[in-house]
């Protein structure tokens, strides 16, 4: 039989909430895997199991799991049954022979875990035995340091399970257990990683755009789109809300001195984005803020524009520069989207020298020349919403 092992590590800590993530998870990668020829999806004593269909294809079924939070790490396995009673190691040796038929190797070692501690044998007892196997079948030299391959071992207390090599989960924890929140997306670089790393820590995303129409074109829009997209191989399914806010810009243009404008811009998508995440039950708002890298993000702007908001304002990049930033979204695939060129709103009106030492008070002040209210009803009355679904 083959199947893949899934490991997982945050939520081995979590003691009698243990099972309540542990099935998220399940469930999580029971949807991921539509479609692929899978059996069934169980967890197993600190694991899961996921059974192939025989005319199931690895790569597409690895691909995926390689995008499900919570998972550590996993691997292709042969099952071969296991007697307590009996310490019979043929089928290991034949299932270890299996699994490395098409592998390039020149070096290799054996690691064993024994979760059921009742086998007469110890794990060193097999890594020996099925190492001298090994090298008897393919003449390979033994490296227990730095060998290119290593077969790891399972031991169950009906089932073993035969691996050549682990692939790399993307950890974290599993979508949905952190609740909902809203994430401003501008279709930079860096809002789609600040989403990434909420998404990570087990939160579904609500996803928020302001685009510059009718003064622009529809292409940031578009980039939107396909960054909500590419998100969406993480959360399975996602909600992108559309705002226009050229007009909204240019009303703040009209009643606002031009150094402050910014701020303005940035309160007022608080306010908007905030009215939306409601409306889906997120809460907290998350933008893609890093301190310091541009005038609206000094510690001083940065406050006044978390003053319009009553839900809780995220910022997970705030402490990252930009070549972690840049890095990260190379990683994730949304770097070449968000370098496309577009006409993003955030580029529209704004000021030569803006204000980088803002004043909460000021700023109050100069928004009681504005009707507020019916700003912000403006943006949410033109809302579109967009709906992503994976796979």
């Amino acid at each position: 039989m083959r199947c893949a092992i899934v490991h997982y590590h945050e939520l081995a800590l979590k003691g009698r909430n243990r099972p309540f993530f542990e099935g998220k998870l399940v469930r999580h990668i029971r949807t991921a895997l539509k479609g692929l020829g899978i059996a069934r999806v169980e967890p197993l004593q600190g694991r899961i199991r996921v059974v192939l269909k025989d005319e199931a294809r690895w790569e597409p079924v690895k691909e995926r799991l390689t995008r499900v939070f919570g998972i550590a790490n996993f691997s292709l396995n042969h099952a071969v049954p296991l007697d307590l009673n009996k310490p019979n190691l043929e089928f290991l040796k034949s299932a270890a022979g299996e699994v490395i038929r098409d592998i390039p190797f020149s070096t290799f070692r054996v690691s064993t875990r024994r979760a059921d501690k009742r086998f007469p044998l110890t794990s060193m007892d097999v890594d020996r035995a099925i190492g001298a196997h090994i090298v008897a079948l393919t003449g390979k030299k033994v490296d227990l340091s730095h060998p290119d391959l290593t077969i790891h071992i399972e031991m169950m207390a009906r089932q073993s399970y035969v691996a050549a090599g682990k692939e790399q989960g993307p950890g974290g924890m599993p979508t949905g257990v952190s609740g909902k929140v809203a994430c401003l997306l501008s279709g930079g670089i860096d809002s789609p990683v600040a989403s990434y790393r909420m998404l990570k820590r087990g939160c579904k995303a609500t996803f928020v755009h302001f685009h510059g129409r009718p003064f622009v074109t529809r292409a940031s829009e578009e980039k939107v789109r396909e960054i909500a997209e590419l998100l969406t191989r993480y959360q399975l399914y996602s909600r992108l809300y559309l705002v226009p806010f050229g007009e909204i810009q240019r009303q703040i243009v009209l009643g606002a001195p031009a150094p402050f404008r910014v701020v303005l811009y940035r309160r007022m998508m608080v306010r908007i984005a905030e009215e939306l995440a409601r409306r889906d039950k997120c809460w907290a708002l998350v933008t893609g803020d890093s301190l310091g890298q541009v005038a609206s993000q000094t510690p001083e702007n940065l406050g006044v524009v978390e003053d319009a908001a009553h839900l809780p304002l995220l910022r997970p990049l705030i402490g990252m520069d930009k070549l972690e930033i840049t890095e990260q979204a190379q990683q994730i695939g949304t770097f070449e989207t968000s370098i496309e060129p577009d006409q993003d709103c955030c580029k529209l009106f704004v000021p030569a020298h803006p204000s980088t030492r803002t004043s909460l008070d000021y700023i109050r002040k100069v928004e009681r020349g504005l009707d507020i209210d019916t700003l912000v009803k403006q943006g949410l009355d033109k809302t579109e919403l967009a709906e992503f679904t994976y796979p």
